[in-house]
C-alpha cells in the first residue's frame, strides 16, 4: 500500500513539475494590460426571482464546444538568434565565438477554412524563424506565415492540409453586452480547452504594452497566457473575436480579458490574402469623443458621439457636406458613442467603400453617404514628422520605386540634424516603405528599446541614414 501511494505522489509531482517547467521556460506570456483595480468590498442588495444556477442551466454550451474544439490549434513559434563573441574569435579563431540560441513562444490559433488557413495574434508569431501548428488530434504541421498586421495584432498562417474542421465568422457588431460566450484555446499543447463567460463591454480602447487596437470586446471568460490567438465564440459556435489580451497585475486572469472583434479580424485576413497588406480607409475628419464635460465646454446638448473638430479638405467627409462642430452618432446602423466605436467600425472598411453617416448639426439629425478614401497623409508623432504618400508620377520623377515624402517637421530638433521637408523615407530597419500606413505599422510593431534605422532620400537624391530611439 505504501508503495502504491509513493508511486501516485511521485506521478503527481512529476506532472506538476512538467507543466511548471513548460510555463517557466518555454511559453511566452500573452499581452497583459496592467490596470489598477479597486479591491474595496461592495455590498449589493439582491432580489432574485430565479437563481443564477437556473439561468446557467438554460444555456447549452455543448453544441458550441463540439463545433469549435477541433478547429482551435496550438501555435509554436521558434526564433533563432546568432551571437558573436569577438574575444573568443580573437583567441581561438574565426567562427569559434559564434553561438546560436533559440527562443520558443506559444499561443493558440483558429482554423477558419477547410484548406488550412489559420488566424492568430501577431505577437504569437512575431520574429518567428519557424512556426509549428498542432491540431487537437495531435497532428503536427509546419506553417507558412502569409502576412501579419501589428496594428490590429492579427496574423495569417497556412498549413498544407484539406478537409479540416473550421469555425465560421459571425457579425461582431451584432454582439450584445451580457451575451454568453466561450473562450476556446490550446495553451499548453494539451488539446483544446473551453471556458465560459459573458460579454462585459464593447468598444474598449486600450493602449499600452504594444496594444494598439481601439475597439476590443471585453469578456469575463477566463483567458490565461497561451490562449492568445484563440477563439471567442457565441453559443452557436460562431467566431465573434480573437482572444488577445488580459488585464492583470499578476500576469494571470483576474476577471478581464479582451478580444479583437471578428469583423476587424475578418477584414484584416481578407486584405492579407488579396493584397498582401491591410487596406486602411479614412473618413476625413478629426476630433474626439464627447462626454459631459466636453459637451458642456462646447455648449452641445449631446453627451455621446464623435465631435468633428475639423474636416480634411478634399476628403469623402468634406464632399458629403460634413462640417466642423457636427457630431457623428451612427454609421451604417452602428451606434457611435465613443472614438473607439468609430475607429473600430472604420477598421472593417476599405478605401472607396460607401458608408451612411448620421450626424447632428444645431440640434437636428441629418444623414449623408460618405465615400471613404485611402490614408494619404499621416502625422507620426513618435518621429516628429508629417508624411505623405507619393503617386506613380512623383516616384518616377525621383527615380525610385517606393517611399513616402516628409511634408512637415514637428520635432524641430530634427532640423538640427539636417532633416528637411521634401526628404523621402524609403526604408525602415531594412523594410521597404510604400505608404504612410507602412510607416505606422512598422512603428507599432517596434519593441521596447528597439531603435529605428531610417533611410531617407535627401533633396540631392542621396541616401542618408538616421537612427531614431
Amino acid at each position: 500500500m505504501k508503495k502504491i501511494l509513493s508511486i501516485v505522489l511521485f506521478s503527481a509531482l512529476g506532472g506538476a513539475l512538467t507543466l511548471g517547467t513548460y510555463k517557466l521556460f518555454i511559453e511566452k506570456p500573452q499581452v497583459v494590460i496592467e490596470k489598477s483595480i479597486d479591491e474595496s468590498p461592495v455590498t449589493v442588495a439582491t432580489n432574485y426571482n430565479r437563481s443564477m444556477g437556473d439561468a446557467i442551466e438554460d444555456t447549452d454550451f455543448t453544441v458550441a464546444a463540439e463545433k469549435t474544439l477541433n478547429a482551435v490549434v496550438h501555435v509554436k513559434n521558434t526564433s533563432y538568434k546568432t551571437v558573436r563573441d569577438p574575444f573568443a574569435e580573437f583567441f581561438y579563431g574565426q567562427g569559434s565565438g559564434t553561438k546560436q540560441y533559440s527562443q520558443v513562444g506559444t499561443g493558440s490559433g483558429v482554423i477558419f477554412s477547410s484548406d488550412g488557413y489559420i488566424i492568430t495574434n501577431n505577437h504569437v508569431i512575431k520574429d518567428a524563424t519557424e512556426i509549428e501548428v498542432t491540431l487537437n488530434n495531435k497532428k503536427v504541421y509546419k506553417a507558412e506565415l502569409i502576412g501579419a498586421d501589428a496594428t490590429n495584432d492579427i496574423a495569417l498562417l497556412k498549413i498544407k492540409e484539406n478537409d479540416l474542421p473550421y469555425i465560421t465568422f459571425a457579425n461582431s457588431d451584432a454582439v450584445k453586452v451580457g451575451e454568453w460566450v466561450l473562450a476556446v484555446g490550446n495553451p499548453y499543447n494539451l488539446t483544446s480547452t473551453v471556458t465560459a463567460g459573458i460579454i462585459s463591454a464593447k468598444g474598449r480602447d486600450l493602449h499600452g504594452n504594444g496594444v494598439v487596437t481601439d475597439s476590443f470586446l471585453q469578456t469575463d471568460a477566463a483567458v490565461n497566457p497561451g490562449n492568445s490567438g484563440g477563439a471567442l465564440v457565441n453559443t452557436r459556435g460562431e467566431l465573434i473575436g480573437i482572444n488577445t489580451a488580459i488585464s492583470s497585475r499578476t500576469g494571470s486572469f483576474v476577471g478581464y480579458s479582451f478580444a479583437v472583434p471578428s469583423n476587424i479580424a475578418k477584414k484584416v485576413i481578407e486584405d492579407l490574402m488579396e493584397f498582401g497588406n491591410v487596406q486602411k480607409a479614412v473618413l476625413g475628419v478629426q476630433g474626439g469623443e464627447l462626454n459631459g464635460k466636453v459637451a458642456e465646454n462646447l455648449d452641445i446638448e449631446l453627451s455621446e458621439g464623435f465631435y468633428i473638430a475639423s474636416v480634411v479638405e478634399g476628403s469623402g467627409a468634406a464632399k458629403a457636406g460634413l462640417k466642423k462642430d457636427d457630431v457623428i452618432v451612427n454609421v451604417d446602423g452602428v451606434k457611435i458613442t465613443s472614438f473607439a466605436d468609430l475607429t473600430g467600425f472604420l477598421n472593417t472598411k476599405r478605401p472607396d467603400d460607401v458608408i451612411n453617416v448620421t450626424y447632428v448639426r444645431d440640434g437636428k439629425e441629418y444623414k449623408a453617404n460618405v465615400v471613404l478614401s485611402k490614408n494619404e497623409i499621416s502625422k507620426v508623432n513618435s518621429l516628429g514628422l508629417e508624411l505623405k504618400n507619393l503617386d506613380t508620377k512623383e516616384l518616377k520623377d525621383l527615380k525610385i520605386d517606393n517611399g513616402v515624402k516628409v511634408t512637415d517637421i514637428t520635432n524641430k530638433e530634427l532640423l538640427y540634424y539636417g532633416v528637411k521637408s521634401g526628404f523621402v523615407i524609403t526604408a525602415i530597419n531594412g523594410e521597404k516603405v510604400n505608404s504612410v500606413d507602412d510607416v505606422n505599422s512598422i512603428i507599432s510593431a517596434k519593441t521596447e528599446g528597439e531603435v529605428l534605422r531610417i533611410e531617407m532620400l535627401n533633396l540631392d537624391g542621396e541616401i542618408e541614414r538616421y537612427i531614431f530611439k
